[in-house]
């Protein structure tokens, strides 16, 4: 090749051709009119800065791929898409006021709970259903959710579920019976779970860096839900009563039409862009025009249906992936009692002669706790030694250890000094939980894979999220106590920290051990005999 031809080369021209690291060739898996083909399409202005070596432009050419299998790490791709920073920080705040609206307003459920009671005639199991359907229908509508965000992405999603969320509460202040707060409720929890999890994913895309500090940080949203809903919620309840209320606090909702609209899309790597591309091709399948025989009709919608829960739902991961697997085991636990407490918080002060205002004020207390610790752990987990650990598991055990066992506070004694104690040791491991809870998630499976792995987690959550405040009014029901929730909740969270820890521990002990057999050389490696000697 003459000198004129090389420099007549384009940087799509010299992806061409293949690249030498040390004495080891690299060939190339596409042929030169498939690579020309992609350079060309793959610009700087879709998103990927070039660097200005020729090193750079290889490494960053879709020609080039990198290897993005590493599960826990930010990958070269993500490094390229992710501007942590800019616009990025419009999205956080937009993140936590949605979280704020979401996560959190089913514990301001609560104020209104006597009043349902009374209105219709309703026992404590038949009123725990409300706060245990919304609860459930905002994680199990995770795997519908992600057919969403991959059809029209992030931003009209989460506009779609605002939209939803306030319909179906503002509706429900027309309910003529307690069957119909269960359809309104569903409703509104669908709501909250399509505008909650694409939050959460288009925040991961926007921050790979200082993911860590922005997945805690944007938890302080559920931490202002949490302080002021329920003050809302009760100052509305005294001036409008409980149809008002829900009226009102349907317009609220439509706020996260607001948030969502602020959630533009952004560029995402050549190596995303491919696996993107190479998951969507089995969803291309359908029936043909012209069967040949039931076996192969079948043979297809089976292979549409695998494809379908390995993209959305994310079995395989089940399957494949143990810490995955752990995770979502051990957090299934929790959720049976973790949300419980914030059900029966207030109801349990008010049955022991404490007044609305005052039990609405603990639920304050315990979002203020959640408003100063959040932050806090998000500046700390953000420091350079932190960054990059893989103990971040332990971390949420732990708070979960500590969650569990605050629980019997509260069941000991029905006092508000106690009951203050109790809240502000709650909100304390409730925050440090809460702060790494994603981040552990996005370490555990590859971003590409982190929608499908929520919405599964999600949809896991939502059968215990569901049964567990209905078990709970059963249990009053039958003693006429509700210390005796509390004391269940501590039990079944605190089982589940211990699983975690376990699992976790023995999954890592396992890796160290490969790892260090695989360093270890054999003793006769550099010492075989040498023939004829």
């Amino acid at each position: 090749m003459t000198v004129e031809a090389a420099e007549d080369q384009t940087p799509a021209t010299r992806n061409r051709h293949c690249h030498r690291d040390g004495a080891s060739l690299r060939r190339e898996s596409k042929s030169a009119a498939q690579c020309a083909e992609e350079a060309e399409k793959w610009s700087p202005e879709s998103g990927v800065l070039h660097g200005d070596s020729e090193e750079e432009e290889e490494r960053e050419s879709p020609c080039c791929p990198t290897d993005s299998t590493q599960v826990g790490g930010p990958t070269e791709d993500d490094l390229l898409a992710a501007p942590d920073g800019g616009w990025g920080w419009v999205v956080l705040v937009a993140t936590m006021l949605v979280l704020s609206l979401t996560l959190a307003f089913p514990s301001c459920i609560g104020i209104f709970y006597t009043d349902l009671q009374t209105e219709f005639n309703a026992s404590n199991t038949e009123t725990s259903w409300v706060p245990a359907i919304m609860t459930a229908t905002l994680h199990a509508g995770g795997p519908l959710c992600s057919m969403l965000v991959e059809r029209f992405g992030c931003r009209v999603t989460v506009m779609v579920g605002g939209l939803l969320s306030g319909l179906g509460m503002a509706v429900s202040a027309l309910a003529g019976t307690i069957t119909d707060i269960y359809i309104t409720s569903g409703i509104t929890g669908l709501g909250f779970c399509f505008s909650f999890q694409p939050s959460v994913t288009i925040l991961g895309h926007y921050f790979v860096r200082r993911r860590v500090f922005v997945n805690a940080f944007s938890s302080t949203g559920t931490a202002v839900g949490l302080s002021t809903l329920p003050l809302i919620a009760n100052v509305l309840l005294s001036h409008f009563g409980w149809r008002g209320s829900f009226l009102i606090l349907g317009g609220l909702l439509l706020n996260c039409c607001v948030c969502g609209a602020v959630m533009r899309p952004i560029a995402v790597g050549p190596n995303q862009l491919r696996h993107s591309q190479v998951s969507s091709k089995p969803n291309t399948l359908s029936l043909p025009q012209q069967t040949k025989g039931i076996k192969d009709s079948v043979r297809t919608v089976l292979r549409g249906f695998m494809a379908f829960l390995h993209r959305h739902m994310a079995f395989d991961l089940l399957v494949s992936n143990a810490r995955f697997r752990a995770y979502a085991v051990g957090v299934t636990w929790m959720t049976l009692g973790c949300v419980v407490p914030l059900v029966y918080l207030v109801p349990y002060a008010t049955h022991h002669k404490m007044e609305t205002d005052r039990a609405a004020c603990l639920m304050s207390v315990l979002g203020l706790v959640n408003i100063a610790v959040r932050p806090t752990a998000a500046l700390v987990l953000d420091l350079p030694r932190f960054r990059g650990s893989s103990s971040f598991v332990y971390v949420f055990a732990g708070a979960v250890f500590v969650n569990g066992l605050s629980n019997c506070i509260c069941g000991a004694s029905a006092s508000f000094e106690a009951l203050l104690v109790y809240v502000v040791i709650f909100g304390l491991s409730m925050s440090m939980g809460g702060a790494v809870l994603y981040t552990v998630l996005m370490d555990t499976v590859e971003m590409s894979r982190f929608p499908s792995a929520l919405g599964l987690l999600c949809m896991l959550e939502s059968g215990t999220l569901l049964i567990g405040p209905p078990l709970a009014g059963m249990l009053v029901d039958h003693t006429g106590q509700y210390s005796y929730i509390f004391y269940a909740c501590s039990v079944c969270v605190f089982s589940a920290s211990l699983f975690l820890v376990g699992f976790f521990y023995f999954l890592d002990s396992k890796k160290h051990k490969e790892r260090k057999k695989s360093m270890e050389t054999p003793p006769d490696l550099y010492q075989q005999p040498v023939a004829g000697s």
